[in-house]
């Protein structure tokens, strides 16, 4: 095959569609069928450089440290704090830029003091506020209602397995699958919407669509799910790919079966890092080609050394077998800068990229910022839209944004809790025989 580890993988340019690429509008067989709108109005995409901002959300990593040890945790802990002050400099820059939302994020966002006064005034400045979390302390139901007082609107609980013993071991303690339940019921009872997240790895790989049945069983509050598979490339990832990461063969069927229960029972979902190739039954529902169709940005004010980084780009490996494939254009390919996983299980599909596209710009339902506006308006719009200047290889990554404001800040009091994390986290590695992930374990801190 072409592009295996030992070839030609590379990082191919962006604006490929406009360069004379595969036609996206012609289609052939394939295995897997394509999604078609069952009516594909005249539509159109809210422009900036008229005044009307995308539905951009940003991101902020509110700390750093978690109350878990998960072994693929791709955001260890750093010397580096927040106090209210820095946070509310990052939601003002949000606001400024005109962005739909903010995702308050980690570590474990929870374990900061001043969360719910950091939610409440992202809410004063007009954000969609939601939060990312493990729902440990969301089990307490005390805390779950003070969160939903401050204004909270949307908290994602990741959840890996519905199985106990293996939602055990990712997450490196006991019970964690109880907790995250009652967040669950806690979150719902005070109003909060809930989405389920959860990262693809070689432990539940095979039986993703036993989690989604589970979900629509016991509770069928929950519309919304979201699949990450996993980031190889930084943190205890990185050195532990051995034991977490997946071949994308492995969860191929799972995740397939997982995406048809939901779709059948009228709820939505998003899938992050999977190449078209393996979802082309529901291209529409990966992050990356909604990005690349919406031309959206992402901001993450990063609570290390990166601080703030502007995402624009989203295309990551591809391989040369990928430049005949019709949906090469909105593809987001491989994410791997870690070298975890194998481009030889890229492979070319020949389907309508039209049909992903009117999936992806008609779907007002869920975004909120759609407008009226043709395929074929979109499709001179796209033409004119090259964020990509230059080839990229495998170890890039999103560049910093210079002029935004400091991240956080490292203090003695944050010294001192980097250092005890450190040192627990160093107990739980050796007890549970994980390795950490080399910031974690320089002396020079």
């Amino acid at each position: 095959m072409i592009g295996g580890r030992g070839s030609a993988a590379r990082w191919l340019p962006f604006d490929l569609y406009h360069r004379g690429g595969p036609n996206p509008t012609i289609g052939g067989q394939n295995s897997r069928r394509a999604f078609t709108p069952s009516a594909a109005p005249d539509i159109k995409l809210l422009d900036p450089a008229r005044g009307e901002p995308l539905a951009n959300i940003g991101y902020i990593q509110v700390v750093r440290h978690c109350n878990h040890f998960c072994g693929f945790c791709s955001n260890p802990t750093s010397p580096y704090t927040h106090d209210y002050e820095s946070m509310k400099v990052l939601v003002d820059d949000f606001a400024d830029r005109d962005y739909f939302g903010v995702i308050l994020t980690g570590g474990e966002p929870t374990l900061h003091p001043e969360l719910p006064r950091i939610t409440e005034y992202a809410r004063e400045r007009g954000l969609h506020v939601r939060m990312i979390t493990n729902g440990h302390r969301l089990a307490d139901e005390r805390f779950a209602e003070e969160m939903a007082s401050a204004g909270l609107q949307l908290v994602h609980v990741s959840v890996y397995s519905v199985k106990a013993d293996v939602e055990e071991k990712l997450r490196g303690m006991p019970d964690t699958l109880d907790r995250a339940f009652r967040a669950i019921e806690n979150a719902h009872r005070f109003g909060v919407d809930i989405n389920i997240n959860c990262v693809i790895n070689r432990l539940n790989a095979s039986h993703l669509d036993e989690g989604i049945a589970y979900w629509i069983e016991h509770h069928p509050y929950i519309r919304h799910f979201v699949w990450n598979n996993l980031d190889p490339s930084m943190g205890r990832a990185e050195v532990n790919q051995r034991v977490y990461t997946p071949r994308l063969a492995d969860f191929e069927v799972s995740l397939t079966r997982a995406l048809r229960l939901l779709h059948e029972s009228g709820r939505t979902f998003r899938v992050e890092k999977v190449p078209l190739c393996y979802m082309t039954e529901f291209g529409w529902a990966s992050t990356e080609t909604r990005k690349i169709v919406k031309m959206e940005e992402r901001i993450v004010h990063f609570l290390d050394d990166k601080q703030t980084v502007r995402q624009t780009y989203w295309g990551h490996l591809y391989s040369d077998a990928c430049t005949v494939c019709s949906l090469r254009p909105i593809c987001g390919g491989l994410f791997d800068r870690g070298g975890g996983y194998d481009t030889d299980e890229l492979y070319p599909v020949f389907l309508p990229l039209k049909d992903i596209v009117l999936g992806v710009i008609t779907d007002q339902e869920s975004d909120p910022s759609l407008a009226a506006r043709s395929f074929e308006e979109w499709e001179a719009e796209f033409a004119a839209y090259n964020p990509a200047t230059v080839e990229r290889t495998a170890e890039d990554g999103p560049p910093r944004e210079e002029g935004a404001p400091s991240v956080g800040q490292i203090t003695e009091k944050g010294r001192k809790l980097f250092a005890a994390k450190r040192n627990s986290d160093g107990r739980r590695a050796e007890r549970l025989g994980v390795q950490l992930a080399a910031e974690e374990t320089d002396a020079s801190e």
